[in-house]
């Protein structure tokens, strides 16, 4: 019982800290103004409205457009 028990402790813990990394990386994103695709300026509303946002709208469009042809 006691092994379930560690086990499962384990993996609490490593989910905690896979939370804890992604929700430091949206932070450190939040504050990237430029997008990752074009490296234009990302409109301040756009990262208002989603602050985890690395695209501008443009280039995120641009991106659904090659997910939906790719399906």
């Amino acid at each position: 019982m006691a092994d379930q028990l560690d086990r499962a402790s384990e993996i609490t813990q490593q989910r905690l800290e896979a939370a804890l990394a992604r929700r430091t990386q949206l932070s450190i994103n939040a504050f990237n103004s430029e997008c990752e695709d074009c490296d234009h300026p990302i409109p301040t509303a756009r990262r208002n409205a989603a602050p985890w946002a690395t695209t501008c709208i443009e280039c995120q469009s641009i991106r659904e457009i090659k997910t939906k042809q790719g399906r």
